[in-house]
């Protein structure tokens, strides 16, 4: 099934204020494009690197830019589309304070 990305313009905001994450960003886009999930681990067929969170939260983390960058997703999948809402992006380090915080599993900024 086709991605369906919810507010694109939250990663156009991030790269804004973060231009150095700007082709990290824009290559998970373009892979995103052209993902086709049916299940959440057709996730890890498009991105190796991702890490579904359990606990029945429905997240992944997506390591981004040499696991410079942290970006946590909620996906949804229909009956058509996959859903995808971008919850929190930041950096490696950012990602690993909310970690020690273990607020990952309900962060939701966006």
């Amino acid at each position: 099934m086709q991605v369906h990305l919810i507010r694109k313009e939250t990663i156009e905001t991030y790269i804004r204020l973060n231009a150095r994450s700007g082709t990290a960003l824009e290559d998970w886009l373009a892979k995103l494009s052209n993902a086709d999930w049916e299940q959440p681990g057709d996730i890890k067929k498009t991105y190796g690197s991702a890490d579904l969170l359990g606990k029945g939260s429905h997240k992944v983390i997506f390591d981004l830019g040499g696991n410079n960058y942290r970006m946590i997703c909620k996906y949804a999948f229909g009956r058509k589309q996959v859903h995808l809402f971008i919850c929190w992006i930041g950096t490696h380090a950012a990602y690993d304070r909310i970690c020690k915080e273990r607020i990952q599993y309900t962060i939701n900024i966006y």
